[in-house]
């Protein structure tokens, strides 16, 4: 396991760490391929009859962030429509190996939660949040990439069309009282991470099976509002001038200058 993903089990609760507070939690694509792992690790274990891993809490180091979206610098070798796709593929992977767990997952949110941190947030079943969130997609004023209809299928599920079209377009960052009142929160709280652990641990004593059934029957209804081909849309976002001038305006810290193309 990748020192910028820790992973422990404590009381049957297996803790999620993502660990790069210098880059405010930045995911690589080696941090999702290790969060998939961990997942898939978790569903096979139950799949075998180990049930002693009761709920899922993750959470980011630090108190900046949860975590601010992908790393740009794994954007900068992309160059082919596979790329772009592999990406996308990859993040679907990620958040649906988190969706299939029986158990409850939780997300235990301090500071900004953007971008892939953002969407790692909406799978979660439950999410807790302190008075100093920022959660959003910015691409529109960022990178110029979109999200792939699964992910846009998590968010409507949750907060509904009209919000989701909102916080796209606009690409502004909810903060934590609006946050609650649309959904995107389940409640704020002085310490998410300990107020998440103590959530978990009160959900051991319910019906495992009734969780199991629920999240699932949830999950398939979410999964046919996504039965939709959106590679040409993905593929028309990160092969565009627009991403490699979002992603070089942002490594200079500067406003991208869009040209449609």
């Amino acid at each position: 396991m990748s020192d910028d993903v820790l992973f422990d089990v404590q009381d049957n609760i297996a803790l999620v760490t993502l660990n790069r507070p210098q880059r405010r939690n930045a995911l690589t694509f080696e941090m999702y391929d290790a969060l998939q792992t961990i997942a898939d690790d978790i569903r096979e274990r139950i799949g075998a009859g180990d049930r002693s891993i009761k709920a899922l809490v993750i959470t980011g180091s630090g108190e900046k962030a949860f975590a601010a979206g992908t790393d740009m610098a794994g954007f900068l070798n992309f160059s082919t429509e596979q790329d772009a796709l592999n990406y996308e593929r990859q993040m679907d992977r990620v958040l649906g190996a988190y969706e299939l767990l029986p158990i409850p997952t939780i997300a235990a949110i301090r500071g900004a939660c953007t971008g892939g941190g953002g969407a790692i947030a909406v799978a979660s079943d439950l999410r807790y949040a302190d008075t100093q969130l920022k959660f959003g997609f910015p691409m529109a004023r960022t990178l110029g990439n979109c999200l792939s209809v699964t992910n846009l299928s998590r968010l409507v599920m949750l907060m509904g069309q009209a919000k989701t079209r909102e916080i796209l377009l606009t690409a502004r960052l909810i903060e934590a009282d609006e946050a609650l009142t649309c959904g995107i929160v389940t409640d704020i709280v002085e310490n998410p991470l300990q107020h998440a652990l103590t959530v978990a641990a009160q959900l051991q004593s319910h019906s495992p099976l009734l969780i199991e059934a629920s999240k699932e029957s949830l999950r398939r209804i979410r999964e046919k509002m996504a039965e939709i081909d959106d590679d040409d849309l993905i593929i028309k976002c990160y092969t565009s001038q627009d991403f490699k001038e979002g992603i070089d305006a942002f490594l200079n810290k500067r406003q991208p200058e869009w040209q449609g193309r």
